[in-house]
């Protein structure tokens, strides 16, 4: 058995009906944190069909719901995720989200790295979005994705990242681009 968490999409429960996971979704806004928790393992259980549901839960205005989403969805560490994970990035103002978001994107890889890049060129003037891109960085620098992000990395560990992080980023978007994997 596959313990990678992308293979759940080969799980019996893949098939599950489209109601049951809106049921499941909608049990994330539960108060009952026993609620939530086992809703969340479940949408993680059903893999790859619950992440559109669960994109859109990331983008609820509850906190615990989104925090629930983000988590799923980082477990789940399903590539089409990436830009829901960067805009928690950007946008949430709780930092505990805004870790594990860059937690799911540390997972998802190379795969995960041009809405990132989009966001450092659209958003360098963010700390939340410097400090999230030096923590994702830094792990994918040494999980073999240095001579990528390194660049990035020393823009954002430079003097003023503002001004030089959306040109290196841009930069590694393009070499993304270039050679996809």
């Amino acid at each position: 058995m596959s313990t990678n968490p992308r293979d759940n999409v080969n799980s019996p429960q893949a098939a599950i009906p489209p109601t049951a996971i809106t049921a499941l979704t909608a049990a994330l806004a539960s108060d009952n944190v026993v609620t939530r928790q086992n809703a969340r393992q479940a949408l993680v259980d059903i893999g790859r069909p619950a992440v559109p549901a669960l994109i859109g839960a990331s983008d609820h205005q509850n906190w615990r719901v989104r925090w629930e989403a983000v988590k799923a969805l980082s477990e789940i560490a399903d590539p089409s995720s990436a830009p829901a994970l960067v805009r928690r990035i950007v946008e949430d103002e709780h930092d505990d989200i805004r870790w594990i978001a860059e937690r799911g994107l540390i997972v998802i890889g190379r795969e995960g790295l041009a809405p990132l890049m989009q966001a450092l060129i659209e958003h360098a003037d963010s700390i939340w979005v410097l400090q999230g891109a030096h923590h994702i960085l830094h792990v994918l620098a040494r999980r073999g994705l240095s001579d990528l992000v390194s660049p990035v990395l020393a823009a954002i560990e430079g003097p003023a990242p503002q001004a030089e992080v959306p040109f290196r980023a841009e930069a590694a978007l393009h070499k993304l681009e270039e050679a996809p994997e």
